[in-house]
């Protein structure tokens, strides 16, 4: 509609002039970082998209699910609305993510065409033209042009049709050309022959983990992130990705992160070439050992860490937080990440283990500052044999203005059996206002 319409009907309607250009900047930007955190093949699927393979990267997302939560609350932490999908192909993918009306899609394997069938014909990535072209012969979604004989609709309106539907069913391969960063450092290998044995890959795996050093060498850097990238001769890609806790330019082990994972290429008809990218490079600078008289052994879990990361398994620190809400007073940092030089400053003991959410349990306790005489935790009732406390913790309210007047009474309390327990009353047992007065378990001790 025209904007004075659009003005008059939303008032403080803000009207801005499209900038096409900066849009495709922003969204290279949005694709570089996409790069360096979830796939090794990106690309830019303009003007408002982003096309990922995921394929064998996933894993170190924990699984689909959760990679696809983490991109919309990622976006949606910065201000940005996203759809994300993941289907078998490009073409299926592209058409859910702006086609569907939920945040998150995921077409399980060989389920494609049922997916797509009733989606509408402007997610086929067709011309404008084409599109209203066939509306006007009576097709509406894309199931029913799948149904046509394609012959009529190669001669009127010529093979564009045809290539889309087969690239949307994954009956012809839409390869994803790569977005790189200019400053990257990057070595390939193209072979005359194609290879496909493993020694053999492995062989020129090592070599371009060699050369990359190498450039990684001149520049001062050393690699955090690297993607081995198979091209192969179908006109289709793989990747494996392999990350390190802190900037490494070990040649040896680097080529072992590779080489055990060699075995999940899937040559197919052949390898026609080979690239080694190192997505992530920061300042590596050689440190000189001192000597003595008496070495102190040094033990660096760093390669542990390597392995076990690279496995798709997180792995962190934790680190105090200058903070007296026990949930708030903890972060998590990397798992090689240098000392943060703080710790905490507490008059009353602290348990071993912290449950991400405390856990609602049954009491009878004398209000207000009397213990418990007993709980009632997940089914199971427990008399209380000993107890300290309260420990009275209040709200931030700096931090959030609803907890002005919140206040936790926390107790240590031993049952019967010997096991202690934090638990904790949300108030101070008088005033509503403090808390809802409802006992919760948030700790155990050893």
């Amino acid at each position: 509609m025209p904007a004075a319409k659009a003005q008059a009907i939303v008032q403080g309607l803000q009207v801005v002039e499209a900038d096409p250009i900066a849009d495709v900047a922003a969204l290279e930007r949005l694709t570089l970082w996409a790069l360096t955190q979830y796939s090794p093949i990106v690309a830019m699927d303009a003007p408002d998209g982003i096309v990922m393979d995921t394929e064998g990267a996933d894993h170190l997302q924990g699984g689909e699910d959760l990679m696809l939560s983490s991109i919309v609350n990622r976006f949606r932490a910065r201000g940005l609305t996203s759809r994300v999908a993941i289907a078998d192909s490009w073409g299926a993918a592209h058409a859910l993510a702006r086609a569907s009306g939920r945040e998150t899609v995921i077409a399980p394997r060989g389920a494609t065409s049922r997916f797509v069938e009733k989606l509408p014909l402007s997610t086929l990535r067709l011309s404008p033209e084409t599109v209203i072209s066939l509306r006007t012969l009576g097709f509406q979604t894309i199931g029913e042009l799948a149904a046509t004989p394609r012959a009529p609709l190669a001669l009127r309106f010529g093979p564009e049709i045809g290539r889309r539907l087969d690239q949307m069913y994954g009956r012809l391969p839409e390869p994803i050309d790569p977005i790189r960063p200019m400053d990257v450092v990057e070595v390939s290998r193209a072979f005359a022959e194609p290879i496909g044995a493993p020694e053999t890959i492995a062989k020129y795996v090592s070599r371009l983990v060699g050369e990359l050093c190498d450039a990684l060498e001149k520049k001062g850097l050393g690699v955090r992130r690297s993607d081995l990238l198979v091209h192969k001769v179908d006109n289709t890609m793989q990747a494996i990705r392999a990350g390190t806790a802190k900037p490494a330019r070990d040649v040896a082990w680097l080529t072992k992160l590779f080489k055990d994972r060699i075995e999940k290429i899937e040559p197919g008809f052949g390898i026609e070439k080979l690239s080694l990218v190192a997505v992530i490079a920061e300042p590596l600078t050689e440190t000189q050992k001192t000597s003595s008289l008496i070495e102190e052994e040094v033990v660096d879990i760093t390669p542990l860490i390597d392995v076990i990361g690279n496995r798709g398994q997180r792995v962190y620190r934790v680190a105090p937080v200058a903070s007296d809400v026990p949930e708030r007073s903890v972060t998590r940092i990397a798992a090689a990440a240098e000392e943060v030089g703080a710790s905490w400053t507490l008059h009353w003991p602290r348990p071993v283990r912290l449950l991400a959410r405390p856990d609602p349990i049954e009491v009878i306790a004398l209000l207000p500052d009397h213990p418990p005489v007993s709980i009632t935790w997940r089914g199971k009732r427990r008399r209380v044999k000993r107890a300290d406390g309260p420990e009275r913790i209040f709200g931030e309210w700096w931090a959030r203005s609803s907890e002005f007047d919140a206040v936790r009474d926390y107790f240590v309390i031993e049952d019967d059996a010997g096991e202690r327990f934090w638990i904790f009353r949300s108030g101070d047992g008088l005033d509503t206002a403090t808390g809802s007065q409802k006992w919760f378990l948030h700790g155990i001790f050893a």
